[in-house]
Protein backbone atom coordinates (compact mmCIF):
# COMPACT_ATOMS: atom_id res chain seq x y z
CA UNK A 1 0.00 0.00 0.00
CA UNK A 2 3.16 2.24 0.97
CA UNK A 3 4.15 1.89 -2.81
CA UNK A 4 0.70 2.67 -4.07
CA UNK A 5 0.79 5.94 -2.09
CA UNK A 6 4.43 7.14 -3.24
CA UNK A 7 3.13 6.51 -7.16
CA UNK A 8 0.01 8.22 -6.15
CA UNK A 9 1.87 11.24 -4.85
CA UNK A 10 5.19 11.33 -7.48
CA UNK A 11 2.83 11.48 -11.04
CA UNK A 12 0.83 14.93 -9.75
CA UNK A 13 4.50 16.62 -8.98
CA UNK A 14 5.70 15.29 -12.73
CA UNK A 15 2.70 16.74 -14.28
CA UNK A 16 3.51 20.31 -12.35
CA UNK A 17 6.60 20.43 -14.71
CA UNK A 18 4.84 19.65 -17.96
CA UNK A 19 5.56 22.38 -20.51
CA UNK A 20 2.67 23.76 -22.75
CA UNK A 21 3.90 22.17 -25.92
CA UNK A 22 3.29 18.47 -26.55
CA UNK A 23 3.34 15.20 -28.44
CA UNK A 24 0.99 13.37 -30.03
CA UNK A 25 0.35 9.58 -29.24
CA UNK A 26 2.81 7.99 -31.20
CA UNK A 27 -0.59 5.38 -32.21
CA UNK A 28 -2.37 8.05 -33.18
CA UNK A 29 -1.63 9.94 -36.79
CA UNK A 30 -1.29 13.77 -37.01
CA UNK A 31 -3.55 15.99 -38.50
CA UNK A 32 -4.18 15.27 -42.58
CA UNK A 33 -6.09 14.86 -44.76
CA UNK A 34 -9.85 12.31 -45.64
CA UNK A 35 -10.38 11.65 -49.38
CA UNK A 36 -13.70 11.60 -50.20
CA UNK A 37 -14.59 9.09 -53.05
CA UNK A 38 -17.47 10.10 -55.44
CA UNK A 39 -17.94 13.67 -53.92
CA UNK A 40 -21.32 14.93 -53.90
CA UNK A 41 -20.09 18.83 -55.01
CA UNK A 42 -16.85 20.51 -55.19
CA UNK A 43 -14.86 20.99 -52.44
CA UNK A 44 -15.79 24.50 -52.21
CA UNK A 45 -19.46 24.02 -52.32
CA UNK A 46 -19.65 22.63 -49.00
CA UNK A 47 -19.50 24.23 -45.94
CA UNK A 48 -17.56 21.10 -44.14
CA UNK A 49 -13.20 21.79 -45.73
CA UNK A 50 -11.56 18.24 -46.14
CA UNK A 51 -9.87 19.37 -42.92
CA UNK A 52 -13.44 19.32 -41.36
CA UNK A 53 -14.28 16.01 -41.82
CA UNK A 54 -10.50 14.34 -40.74
CA UNK A 55 -11.68 16.31 -37.37
CA UNK A 56 -15.36 15.33 -37.14
CA UNK A 57 -13.80 11.42 -37.50
CA UNK A 58 -11.61 12.07 -34.78
CA UNK A 59 -14.01 13.23 -32.26
CA UNK A 60 -16.27 10.27 -33.39
CA UNK A 61 -13.38 7.59 -33.23
CA UNK A 62 -12.77 5.73 -29.87
CA UNK A 63 -9.97 7.88 -27.57
CA UNK A 64 -7.42 4.62 -27.79
CA UNK A 65 -3.69 4.03 -27.92
CA UNK A 66 -4.19 0.80 -30.29
CA UNK A 67 -6.32 2.60 -33.26
CA UNK A 68 -6.51 5.87 -34.62
CA UNK A 69 -10.27 5.52 -35.51
CA UNK A 70 -9.80 8.22 -38.82
CA UNK A 71 -10.21 6.74 -42.05
CA UNK A 72 -7.99 7.94 -45.19
CA UNK A 73 -11.12 7.60 -47.18
CA UNK A 74 -14.56 8.11 -46.82
CA UNK A 75 -18.11 8.00 -48.96
CA UNK A 76 -20.19 11.05 -49.47
CA UNK A 77 -23.99 11.06 -48.95
CA UNK A 78 -26.46 13.13 -50.95
CA UNK A 79 -25.82 16.80 -49.93
CA UNK A 80 -23.18 16.02 -47.50
CA UNK A 81 -25.73 14.59 -45.15
CA UNK A 82 -23.57 11.58 -44.09
CA UNK A 83 -20.01 10.38 -44.69
CA UNK A 84 -18.86 6.84 -43.66
CA UNK A 85 -14.81 6.39 -43.76
CA UNK A 86 -13.40 2.50 -43.63
CA UNK A 87 -10.18 1.98 -42.46
CA UNK A 88 -8.26 -0.42 -40.44
CA UNK A 89 -5.10 -2.36 -39.49
CA UNK A 90 -2.72 -5.03 -40.62
CA UNK A 91 -0.65 -6.29 -37.88
CA UNK A 92 1.94 -8.70 -38.31
CA UNK A 93 4.29 -10.16 -35.40
CA UNK A 94 7.02 -12.44 -34.72
CA UNK A 95 7.60 -13.01 -30.90
CA UNK A 96 10.32 -15.81 -28.81
CA UNK A 97 9.26 -16.21 -25.39
CA UNK A 98 11.70 -17.92 -22.76
CA UNK A 99 11.31 -18.68 -19.04
CA UNK A 100 7.94 -19.90 -18.69
CA UNK A 101 5.89 -19.39 -21.55
CA UNK A 102 2.79 -17.74 -22.12
CA UNK A 103 1.14 -19.69 -25.11
CA UNK A 104 -0.37 -16.03 -26.47
CA UNK A 105 1.07 -14.51 -29.46
CA UNK A 106 -0.66 -11.28 -29.24
CA UNK A 107 -1.72 -10.78 -25.60
CA UNK A 108 1.31 -10.72 -22.85
CA UNK A 109 -1.08 -11.18 -19.62
CA UNK A 110 1.17 -12.34 -16.53
CA UNK A 111 -1.97 -14.04 -14.99
CA UNK A 112 -1.42 -16.47 -17.62
CA UNK A 113 2.27 -17.46 -16.88
CA UNK A 114 2.05 -20.83 -16.33
CA UNK A 115 3.08 -21.68 -12.42
CA UNK A 116 3.12 -25.80 -13.23
CA UNK A 117 5.66 -25.52 -16.52
CA UNK A 118 6.20 -28.73 -18.06
CA UNK A 119 9.72 -29.51 -18.82
CA UNK A 120 10.95 -29.05 -22.00
CA UNK A 121 8.90 -25.89 -22.43
CA UNK A 122 11.23 -23.13 -21.49
CA UNK A 123 10.96 -21.51 -25.09
CA UNK A 124 8.22 -20.46 -27.48
CA UNK A 125 8.28 -19.33 -30.89
CA UNK A 126 5.28 -17.25 -31.98
CA UNK A 127 3.26 -15.50 -35.31
CA UNK A 128 0.28 -13.85 -35.00
CA UNK A 129 -1.88 -11.20 -36.89
CA UNK A 130 -4.80 -11.16 -34.75
CA UNK A 131 -4.65 -7.65 -34.04
CA UNK A 132 -5.25 -6.96 -37.47
CA UNK A 133 -8.96 -5.79 -38.07
CA UNK A 134 -11.78 -3.52 -39.85
CA UNK A 135 -13.65 -0.60 -38.51
CA UNK A 136 -16.40 1.63 -39.87
CA UNK A 137 -17.26 5.32 -39.11
CA UNK A 138 -20.36 6.92 -39.80
CA UNK A 139 -21.10 10.41 -39.43
CA UNK A 140 -24.60 11.65 -40.27
CA UNK A 141 -25.39 15.43 -40.07
CA UNK A 142 -21.66 16.58 -39.49
CA UNK A 143 -21.27 20.13 -37.61
CA UNK A 144 -24.66 20.18 -36.93
CA UNK A 145 -26.39 20.08 -33.38
CA UNK A 146 -28.00 17.32 -33.84
CA UNK A 147 -24.73 15.14 -35.44
CA UNK A 148 -24.98 11.72 -34.96
CA UNK A 149 -22.05 8.89 -34.74
CA UNK A 150 -21.50 5.13 -35.10
CA UNK A 151 -18.52 3.65 -34.75
CA UNK A 152 -18.16 -0.46 -35.38
CA UNK A 153 -14.59 -1.81 -35.07
CA UNK A 154 -13.10 -5.35 -35.17
CA UNK A 155 -10.29 -7.67 -34.81
CA UNK A 156 -9.47 -11.28 -35.85
CA UNK A 157 -8.56 -12.58 -32.99
CA UNK A 158 -8.19 -16.11 -31.56
CA UNK A 159 -6.93 -19.11 -32.66
CA UNK A 160 -9.03 -19.43 -35.24
CA UNK A 161 -8.84 -15.97 -36.23
CA UNK A 162 -12.44 -15.23 -35.56
CA UNK A 163 -14.34 -11.79 -35.85
CA UNK A 164 -13.77 -10.17 -32.23
CA UNK A 165 -15.82 -6.72 -31.23
CA UNK A 166 -13.84 -4.34 -30.07
CA UNK A 167 -16.75 -0.92 -29.89
CA UNK A 168 -20.05 -0.48 -31.64
CA UNK A 169 -21.48 1.92 -30.19
CA UNK A 170 -23.27 5.03 -31.14
CA UNK A 171 -22.88 8.94 -30.07
CA UNK A 172 -25.23 11.55 -29.53
CA UNK A 173 -25.45 15.21 -27.96
CA UNK A 174 -22.70 13.89 -25.79
CA UNK A 175 -24.37 10.34 -25.01
CA UNK A 176 -22.35 7.22 -26.01
CA UNK A 177 -24.84 3.75 -25.88
CA UNK A 178 -23.73 0.93 -26.56
CA UNK A 179 -20.19 -1.48 -26.59
CA UNK A 180 -17.12 0.76 -25.82
CA UNK A 181 -14.56 0.76 -22.61
CA UNK A 182 -15.61 1.74 -19.62
CA UNK A 183 -15.67 5.21 -18.07
CA UNK A 184 -13.78 3.76 -15.50
CA UNK A 185 -10.70 2.99 -18.33
CA UNK A 186 -8.58 5.61 -20.07
CA UNK A 187 -7.79 4.19 -22.85
CA UNK A 188 -5.73 7.31 -24.33
CA UNK A 189 -2.95 6.95 -20.95
CA UNK A 190 -1.69 3.90 -22.05
CA UNK A 191 2.23 3.89 -22.91
CA UNK A 192 2.67 2.73 -26.89
CA UNK A 193 3.50 -1.28 -27.11
CA UNK A 194 3.27 -3.43 -29.82
CA UNK A 195 2.37 -6.15 -27.18
CA UNK A 196 -1.61 -5.62 -27.65
CA UNK A 197 -2.45 -6.06 -23.97
CA UNK A 198 -0.55 -3.60 -22.27
CA UNK A 199 0.42 -3.21 -18.59
CA UNK A 200 -1.03 -5.50 -16.05
CA UNK A 201 -2.20 -2.51 -13.82
CA UNK A 202 -4.11 -0.97 -16.22
CA UNK A 203 -8.22 -0.78 -16.05
CA UNK A 204 -8.81 -1.51 -19.48
CA UNK A 205 -12.02 -3.20 -20.26
CA UNK A 206 -14.78 -3.41 -22.64
CA UNK A 207 -18.87 -3.15 -21.63
CA UNK A 208 -22.16 -2.42 -22.26
CA UNK A 209 -22.56 1.30 -21.71
CA UNK A 210 -25.01 4.35 -21.50
CA UNK A 211 -22.78 7.22 -20.57
CA UNK A 212 -22.83 11.59 -21.15
CA UNK A 213 -19.89 13.50 -21.67
CA UNK A 214 -18.95 16.54 -21.54
CA UNK A 215 -16.28 19.58 -21.41
CA UNK A 216 -16.45 23.07 -20.40
CA UNK A 217 -14.07 25.76 -22.13
CA UNK A 218 -11.05 24.52 -22.93
CA UNK A 219 -9.43 22.46 -20.21
CA UNK A 220 -12.41 20.65 -17.73
CA UNK A 221 -14.12 17.85 -18.73
CA UNK A 222 -16.43 15.11 -17.32
CA UNK A 223 -18.07 11.98 -17.56
CA UNK A 224 -20.94 9.88 -15.81
CA UNK A 225 -22.43 6.22 -16.66
CA UNK A 226 -24.17 3.21 -16.18
CA UNK A 227 -22.66 -0.09 -16.98
CA UNK A 228 -23.64 -3.43 -17.46
CA UNK A 229 -22.31 -4.95 -14.16
CA UNK A 230 -19.45 -7.91 -14.41
CA UNK A 231 -18.98 -9.73 -11.12
CA UNK A 232 -16.52 -12.12 -10.97
CA UNK A 233 -16.37 -14.34 -7.59
CA UNK A 234 -14.95 -16.86 -5.33
CA UNK A 235 -17.74 -18.30 -4.05
CA UNK A 236 -18.15 -20.98 -0.95
CA UNK A 237 -20.52 -23.79 -0.61
CA UNK A 238 -23.43 -22.40 0.40
CA UNK A 239 -23.25 -19.10 -1.37
CA UNK A 240 -23.00 -18.22 -5.24
CA UNK A 241 -23.82 -15.19 -7.75
CA UNK A 242 -27.35 -14.02 -8.95
CA UNK A 243 -27.98 -12.10 -11.80
CA UNK A 244 -27.06 -8.49 -11.09
CA UNK A 245 -29.99 -6.29 -10.46
CA UNK A 246 -28.02 -2.61 -10.45
CA UNK A 247 -25.54 -1.30 -13.11
CA UNK A 248 -22.02 -0.16 -12.50
CA UNK A 249 -22.12 3.66 -12.08
CA UNK A 250 -18.28 4.86 -12.90
CA UNK A 251 -17.43 8.90 -13.61
CA UNK A 252 -14.37 11.14 -13.83
CA UNK A 253 -13.44 14.58 -14.02
CA UNK A 254 -10.75 15.88 -16.35
CA UNK A 255 -8.54 18.38 -16.48
CA UNK A 256 -7.02 19.41 -19.79
CA UNK A 257 -3.84 21.51 -21.57
CA UNK A 258 -1.35 21.59 -23.89
CA UNK A 259 -4.62 21.50 -26.43
CA UNK A 260 -5.63 18.66 -24.99
CA UNK A 261 -2.58 16.66 -25.91
CA UNK A 262 -1.63 16.41 -21.98
CA UNK A 263 -4.66 15.47 -19.36
CA UNK A 264 -4.90 14.53 -15.93
CA UNK A 265 -8.07 12.32 -14.99
CA UNK A 266 -9.63 11.01 -11.81
CA UNK A 267 -12.19 8.64 -11.89
CA UNK A 268 -14.17 6.85 -9.64
CA UNK A 269 -16.67 3.67 -9.44
CA UNK A 270 -19.76 2.25 -7.51
CA UNK A 271 -20.67 -1.13 -7.70
CA UNK A 272 -23.52 -3.27 -6.22
CA UNK A 273 -22.52 -7.27 -6.14
CA UNK A 274 -25.50 -8.97 -5.48
CA UNK A 275 -25.36 -13.64 -4.21
CA UNK A 276 -27.27 -15.94 -2.67
CA UNK A 277 -26.48 -16.77 1.05
CA UNK A 278 -27.98 -20.23 1.12
CA UNK A 279 -27.94 -20.70 4.68
CA UNK A 280 -29.94 -17.36 5.41
CA UNK A 281 -32.07 -18.23 2.49
CA UNK A 282 -31.77 -14.48 1.07
CA UNK A 283 -29.88 -12.22 -1.10
CA UNK A 284 -27.04 -10.62 0.11
CA UNK A 285 -24.85 -7.60 -1.78
CA UNK A 286 -21.61 -6.42 -1.33
CA UNK A 287 -20.95 -2.63 -2.33
CA UNK A 288 -17.59 -2.72 -4.58
CA UNK A 289 -15.77 0.58 -5.38
CA UNK A 290 -12.81 2.57 -6.96
CA UNK A 291 -10.59 5.93 -7.13
CA UNK A 292 -8.29 6.16 -10.47
CA UNK A 293 -5.54 8.81 -11.25
CA UNK A 294 -4.05 8.63 -15.00
CA UNK A 295 -3.27 10.75 -18.07
CA UNK A 296 -0.30 11.66 -19.75
CA UNK A 297 1.88 14.75 -19.72
CA UNK A 298 4.42 15.80 -21.49
CA UNK A 299 7.46 16.37 -19.79
CA UNK A 300 9.87 18.28 -22.28
CA UNK A 301 9.21 18.59 -25.96
CA UNK A 302 10.72 15.33 -26.41
CA UNK A 303 9.23 12.99 -23.36
CA UNK A 304 6.37 12.24 -22.59
CA UNK A 305 5.15 10.60 -19.30
CA UNK A 306 1.84 7.96 -19.00
CA UNK A 307 0.19 7.13 -16.02
CA UNK A 308 -2.15 5.32 -13.60
CA UNK A 309 -2.68 4.70 -10.23
CA UNK A 310 -6.17 2.44 -8.61
CA UNK A 311 -7.78 1.49 -5.60
CA UNK A 312 -10.39 0.14 -4.62
CA UNK A 313 -12.85 -3.04 -3.37
CA UNK A 314 -14.53 -5.44 -5.08
CA UNK A 315 -13.05 -4.25 -8.48
CA UNK A 316 -10.74 -6.58 -9.84
CA UNK A 317 -13.04 -7.19 -13.00
CA UNK A 318 -11.44 -4.23 -14.18
CA UNK A 319 -8.11 -5.11 -14.26
CA UNK A 320 -7.17 -6.31 -17.57
CA UNK A 321 -5.04 -9.13 -16.09
CA UNK A 322 -7.44 -10.18 -12.98
CA UNK A 323 -10.75 -10.31 -15.27
CA UNK A 324 -12.86 -13.08 -14.50
CA UNK A 325 -10.57 -14.27 -11.88
CA UNK A 326 -13.21 -14.25 -9.58
CA UNK A 327 -11.39 -12.11 -7.07
CA UNK A 328 -14.45 -9.86 -6.59
CA UNK A 329 -15.90 -11.31 -3.83
CA UNK A 330 -14.48 -14.15 -1.73
CA UNK A 331 -15.93 -16.08 1.23
CA UNK A 332 -15.34 -14.59 4.67
CA UNK A 333 -15.44 -17.55 6.65
CA UNK A 334 -18.74 -17.13 8.04
CA UNK A 335 -21.01 -18.40 4.81
CA UNK A 336 -20.87 -14.24 3.30
CA UNK A 337 -18.76 -12.84 0.90
CA UNK A 338 -16.84 -10.16 1.31
CA UNK A 339 -15.40 -7.29 -1.68
CA UNK A 340 -11.85 -8.06 -2.03
CA UNK A 341 -9.03 -5.33 -1.89
CA UNK A 342 -6.52 -4.62 -4.45
CA UNK A 343 -4.73 -1.94 -6.18
CA UNK A 344 -2.75 -1.65 -9.74
CA UNK A 345 -1.32 1.30 -11.59
CA UNK A 346 2.03 1.92 -14.17
CA UNK A 347 4.34 4.58 -15.05
CA UNK A 348 5.73 4.58 -18.86
CA UNK A 349 7.90 7.06 -20.27
CA UNK A 350 7.97 7.63 -24.42
CA UNK A 351 11.44 9.12 -25.74
CA UNK A 352 10.82 10.86 -29.20
CA UNK A 353 14.20 10.04 -31.08
CA UNK A 354 13.39 11.67 -33.89
CA UNK A 355 10.56 12.83 -36.05
CA UNK A 356 10.04 9.18 -37.11
CA UNK A 357 11.29 7.02 -34.00
CA UNK A 358 10.48 7.06 -30.48
CA UNK A 359 11.23 4.68 -27.31
CA UNK A 360 9.02 3.43 -25.03
CA UNK A 361 9.81 2.11 -21.30
CA UNK A 362 7.40 0.96 -18.59
CA UNK A 363 6.68 -0.51 -15.35
CA UNK A 364 3.57 -2.09 -14.10
CA UNK A 365 2.15 -3.86 -10.96
CA UNK A 366 -1.07 -5.06 -9.74
CA UNK A 367 -2.43 -6.59 -6.59
CA UNK A 368 -4.78 -7.97 -4.54
CA UNK A 369 -5.43 -8.94 -1.17
CA UNK A 370 -8.30 -11.99 -0.92
CA UNK A 371 -6.54 -14.02 1.81
CA UNK A 372 -7.33 -11.53 4.32
CA UNK A 373 -10.80 -12.18 4.03
CA UNK A 374 -11.52 -15.80 4.25
CA UNK A 375 -9.98 -16.43 7.75
CA UNK A 376 -8.19 -19.34 6.52
CA UNK A 377 -11.78 -20.96 4.70
CA UNK A 378 -10.15 -21.44 1.71
CA UNK A 379 -7.14 -22.39 -0.04
CA UNK A 380 -5.22 -19.85 -2.14
CA UNK A 381 -1.61 -20.72 -2.18
CA UNK A 382 -1.92 -21.43 -5.48
CA UNK A 383 -3.90 -18.47 -6.40
CA UNK A 384 -2.53 -15.10 -7.93
CA UNK A 385 -0.97 -12.54 -5.41
CA UNK A 386 0.61 -9.97 -7.43
CA UNK A 387 2.33 -9.50 -10.75
CA UNK A 388 4.98 -7.04 -12.25
CA UNK A 389 5.14 -6.54 -16.11
CA UNK A 390 8.29 -4.20 -17.44
CA UNK A 391 8.22 -3.21 -21.31
CA UNK A 392 10.94 -1.31 -23.23
CA UNK A 393 10.60 -0.97 -27.49
CA UNK A 394 11.86 1.00 -30.13
CA UNK A 395 8.86 2.12 -33.17
CA UNK A 396 9.91 3.07 -36.24
CA UNK A 397 7.37 5.15 -38.18
CA UNK A 398 8.78 4.75 -41.64
CA UNK A 399 5.68 6.32 -43.47
CA UNK A 400 2.13 7.80 -42.05
CA UNK A 401 0.73 4.63 -42.89
CA UNK A 402 3.60 1.99 -42.18
CA UNK A 403 5.44 1.03 -39.12
CA UNK A 404 7.93 -1.63 -37.49
CA UNK A 405 9.39 -2.08 -33.79
CA UNK A 406 11.61 -4.12 -31.51
CA UNK A 407 10.26 -4.90 -28.15
CA UNK A 408 11.06 -6.35 -24.96
CA UNK A 409 8.90 -7.71 -22.11
CA UNK A 410 9.11 -9.13 -18.76
CA UNK A 411 6.60 -10.43 -17.03
CA UNK A 412 6.55 -12.12 -13.26
CA UNK A 413 3.59 -14.01 -11.25
CA UNK A 414 3.55 -14.63 -7.65
CA UNK A 415 0.94 -16.88 -6.09
CA UNK A 416 -0.04 -16.70 -2.40
CA UNK A 417 1.88 -19.38 -1.37
CA UNK A 418 5.46 -17.34 -2.57
CA UNK A 419 5.61 -19.54 -5.40
CA UNK A 420 7.18 -17.32 -8.51
CA UNK A 421 7.27 -17.62 -11.93
CA UNK A 422 8.51 -15.60 -14.92
CA UNK A 423 8.39 -14.93 -18.57
CA UNK A 424 10.75 -12.86 -21.47
CA UNK A 425 9.10 -11.87 -24.48
CA UNK A 426 11.26 -10.20 -27.80
CA UNK A 427 9.15 -9.60 -30.25
CA UNK A 428 8.95 -7.85 -33.41
CA UNK A 429 5.61 -6.04 -36.14
CA UNK A 430 5.10 -4.71 -38.90
CA UNK A 431 1.88 -2.60 -39.26
CA UNK A 432 0.20 -1.07 -42.15
CA UNK A 433 -2.85 1.14 -41.34
CA UNK A 434 -5.00 2.71 -43.67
Amino acid sequence: MNSLIHFAAVVPALCAFAGASSQNHPLTPQEGEVTIINPSATRSDSGLTVINIYNIFLQNAPKSHKKSGVPNFAIEGKNKKFYLGIGGTAKATLSYDWGDPIDNGFNFTTSSIPMNPRKGDGGLVQFSAATSGLYLNFVALPGDKNQLGVYIDFNLTGNSYGFDLQYAYIKYRGFTAGYDYSLFSDMAAAPPSIDNEGPCGFTAIPNGVLDYRHSFGQHWSLGVGVEMPMVSATTGEKTYVVNQRVPDIPAYVQYSWGGGKSWIRFSGIVRNMLYRDEIADKNRDQVGWGVKMSGSASLTPLVTAYYQAAYGEGITSYFQDLYEGGLDMVPDGSGRLKAVKAWGGYFGLQYNISPKVYATTTYSHLRNYAPDYSEGSTAWDSQYKYAQYALANVIWQITPHLSTGLEYIYGRRVDMSGLSHHDNRIQTMLQVTF
